[in-house]
């Protein structure tokens, strides 16, 4: 059987078809579909886990039961599961455990452009990285067999373009779900000083092997058809090179990049020339290349930033005559913003009407930095809008707790914000934590979290009490106010900056975009009565514009939230 898949769903297809059983993840774009994907199989078992750690330690505890089981993270969300990862290589697995991570180069979606081949190699543990939606089926099947025989978690590497492209996937035959047994093995599980000293020579060893197996395996392919020039190179610069070289050029494809092979990468470029690596960010492979003592071009000729593409390889190779168009120099720049009726856009109003400062956090309301709101002041990881606040409070003294707050989203609070919550509690900073709680997990496409009361697969089921969790972790002062309401919010910034202990504001009210929410009847601007003060136009509000000098509502857009009509002094807004 034969399909068109982007490649998340081709590496849910190859989990499951190599035998998968259990699923924890923590939504993450680009690697969200990926577990999206799983969750339509009712014979296994898929979640949604609070964050990455506890994603990787629930895979963890299956792979331990017997189970072949995976999770799914994007790169920075490897950096949250990277504790468990380390000594995952020391302890090894049971059942097969494939962690997926998907890499995003140009920062489509991302804060940050790491690689996370140097996890696999800090780790150590092996990573596949395929280059297409084929190779993404067949590396996360078989995945499972080389983690079992070797004992240890894989690492599958994805990057955006791979994640959501299409390109024909051939099935192969499902491998049967089993669950091994489990035998207690305290010297191989339990990761005290003394016996982790017993397994580090295994891991060292396991790299050795690995190697051996690099040398010469499915993953790694060469195609000569040149001795004048070889390219090494991985994932989608693969597909980048072959479509501008042609065949006028050999080819080493590494789809196992880490560990690499030494025998192989030798003889390859003993057979050509000019040897060059191409490879998306760090020079991974060209250091090993070096390293092995061989010249090679790598990045001084090809960008250590961004991604890749074919005109960049062209470019780089003076071969102007397959240079074509990129898409940004003919299509306008259309900047992020949050969408019209979007529940954080009032509150982020008030914040930025009333000079406060701002420590933003992960989510659709990081759009609430971009003008004309210009209302945050940092964003740097998930959770650090709570705890960041309190450093900075610390450092700069009393006046400061008056003028600042942090905002993080439900999803994002539950995922890491509660242990910053408790340090302000517990260390008595009189910080103000602003939950824009907009009841979904919204940047990455609507998926359920522990505060929505439902599970991955839209069934019932446990609802945090964000207002009693608040108050069990320290916070006395906890109020609910509705971001539409201007007056009230701005009420309740201001008082809650005037006292002298820790507070939370719960920013309330539904994503625009659930289904479950029905718009209002649109608003309508009459020109006779407007005035072009242009204050509504402070909201950022897509559906606002100005024609001829007077505010007008797009009534496609528009879902009658009734912000607008609030700033504007003149009732022109109706």
């Amino acid at each position: 059987m034969k399909k068109l898949l982007i490649g998340n769903q081709a590496v849910a297809c190859g989990l499951y078809d190599g035998g998968l059983g259990v699923v924890s993840s923590y939504p993450g774009t680009p690697s969200t579909e990926i577990t999206e994907f799983l969750s339509k199989y009712d014979d296994i078992h898929s979640e949604w886990a609070p964050n990455e750690k506890v994603a990787c330690e629930v895979a963890y505890g299956a792979s331990l039961a017997g189970a072949r089981s995976s999770c799914a993270m994007k790169h920075v969300g490897l950096n949250v599961a990277a504790d468990p990862l380390f000594t995952l290589s020391y302890t090894g697995v049971n059942g097969g455990m494939v962690i997926c991570v998907a890499d995003d180069p140009a920062m489509h979606s991302s804060q940050n452009e790491q690689d996370s081949r140097h996890y696999a190699i800090a780790s150590k543990v092996p990573m596949l990285e395929p280059a297409d939606s084929q190779e993404a089926y067949t590396f996360a099947k078989t995945a499972f067999e080389l983690s079992e025989k070797y004992d240890t978690p894989v690492i599958l590497r994805m990057c955006t373009r791979i994640a959501h492209s299409q390109s024909i996937v051939e099935f192969s035959e499902k491998v049967p779900a089993v669950i091994k047994d489990y035998e207690k093995n305290p010297d191989k599980y339990i990761m005290m000083p003394a016996k982790a000293m017993k397994r580090h020579p295994f891991v060292e060893e396991r790299m050795g092997l690995l190697t051996e197996l690099a040398e010469d395996c499915m993953y790694n392919t060469v195609e000569y058809n040149s001795d004048e020039i070889g390219i090494i190179t991985s994932g989608c610069s693969y597909l980048y090179v072959k479509e501008v070289m042609g065949d006028s050029a050999s080819i080493l494809k590494i789809g196992m990049p880490n560990p690499l092979p030494v025998k192989l990468i030798k003889d390859f470029a003993s057979k050509v020339k000019k040897l060059y690596v191409i490879e998306e960010l760090d020079p991974v492979i060209e250091n090993h290349v070096r390293a092995l003592g061989i010249d090679v071009i790598g990045k001084e000729k090809f960008s250590i930033l961004g991604e890749f593409s074919q005109q960049t390889i062209a470019e780089a190779f003076g071969m102007n005559d397959k240079v074509g168009v990129s898409a940004d120099s003919v299509i306008p720049p259309r900047p992020p913003m949050m969408c019209a009726g979007c529940p954080h856009r009032g509150m982020f109003y008030v914040l930025s009407k009333n000079k406060i400062t701002v420590h933003g956090d992960i989510g659709c309301y990081t759009l609430g930095a971009v003008a004309p709101l210009n209302a945050l002041d940092s964003t740097l990881c998930m959770g650090a809008s709570i705890s960041g606040l309190h450093g900075y409070n610390v450092a700069r003294g009393e006046e400061t707790e008056k003028k600042s707050v942090a905002v993080i989203g439900d999803s994002t609070f539950m995922h890491s914000g509660m242990t910053g919550l408790v340090n302000i509690s517990y260390n008595a900073t009189n910080s103000t934590v602003i939950i824009l709680d907009n009841s979904i997990t919204g940047m990455t496409g609507h998926q359920q979290n522990p505060t929505t009361g439902y599970n991955i697969k839209g069934e019932i089921a446990a609802k945090v009490d964000l207002e009693a969790l608040c108050k069990a972790l320290g916070i006395n002062r906890v109020r609910v106010v509705d971001p539409y309401d201007l007056k009230a919010c701005e009420t309740a910034v201001k008082e809650e900056l005037a006292v002298a202990e820790p507070s939370v504001i719960i920013s309330r009210r539904p994503c625009v975009l659930l289904k479950s929410v029905k718009a209002k009847p649109s608003l309508n601007v009459d020109a006779d009565k407007c005035k072009s003060c242009k204050r509504c136009m402070g909201l950022g509000c897509p559906a606002i514009s100005l024609k001829d000098g007077k505010a007008k509502i797009d009534n496609t857009l528009c879902v009658g939230c009734g912000v607008c009509k609030q700033l504007c002094a003149f009732d022109a807004i109706i």
